[in-house]
């Protein structure tokens, strides 16, 4: 039996070639923070404030020299744990919530209702610093937000929805907590979506370029949802079948055994 050497080889050549530009991946869609020595790269830490939306849970506490007159601008607290038994060495005293309705409002003591959605968390301080001030001298306000937390999507290594301690997280943070992007993610085309007051808006982020720390994007707000779209090797493996190199690998295998047997 004859076989066609030449051609064989050549089959192989473009298989062997084929697989190759299927592993080779180029370094400007893979490295974070290209240039970024050419970047002016701006302050906005100091200028970045969430605002409160509906459906925030506000945890406020009042304080004052005096504690008795501070306590009715308070929530009471309840004991969570063994409350059946009012254990309070197992149980826990927590802070009772406000919680933002979808007018912005919330029931504060004594003052009673007040609109604080879309205010920023300094502008809220602010408001309760006027209103309380009319009975207490120097109030002591504390404010945090109790639910705030972000989803990652798409082509990261632990997507979910995270909870966040603080009131500022930047998207390379919230990258890390999803234990980064896997090498399928596209790095130049990261969609934020956004809802402030009931209106949605999105950006897409390249973060392969060092210019994106300067986007409004770059510290993400109270559910905001990150999705990490898959980059062409992702998509068209899913199409073809995701063992199209081992297949590749295979044939070119066979094809070398058959040169040697019926050489």
């Amino acid at each position: 039996m004859k076989l066609n050497f030449s051609l064989i080889i050549k089959i192989t050549s473009f298989l062997s070639l084929l697989f190759l530009c299927f592993s080779c991946a180029s370094k400007r869609n893979i490295v974070y923070y290209q240039n970024i020595d050419k970047t002016n790269i701006q302050n906005n830490a100091n200028f970045y404030e969430i605002k409160i939306q509906p459906d925030d849970l506000l945890m406020i506490i009042v304080s004052a020299e005096d504690p008795e007159v501070a306590k009715p601008f308070n929530l009471s607290t309840v004991v969570v744990g063994n409350s059946s038994r009012l254990d309070l060495a197992t149980g826990q005293q927590t802070i009772q919530s406000y919680l933002v309705d979808s007018n912005g409002m919330i029931e504060f003591p004594i003052i009673g209702k007040l609109h604080v959605g879309g205010l920023t968390r300094s502008e809220v301080l602010k408001l309760l610093q006027d209103k309380i001030g009319i009975y207490i001298k120097k109030p002591i306000i504390n404010l945090r937000i109790m639910n705030f937390k972000i989803s990652l999507q798409g082509e990261v290594n632990l997507p979910g929805t995270y909870s966040v301690e603080s009131e500022r997280i930047t998207l390379i943070e919230a990258l890390s907590m999803a234990k980064d992007l896997t090498i399928y993610g596209k790095r130049n085309n990261i969609l934020v979506i956004r809802e402030v007051n009931g209106v949605k808006s999105y950006s897409r982020v390249d973060i392969t370029s060092a210019d994106f720390i300067n986007s409004p994007f770059y510290y993400l707000a109270q559910n905001d949802v990150v999705y990490v779209q898959p980059n062409n090797v992702k998509v068209n493996a899913s199409a073809v079948g995701p063992n199209t190199s081992v297949i590749i690998s295979a044939i070119s295998i066979l094809i070398s055994l058959c040169v040697l047997l019926f050489k």
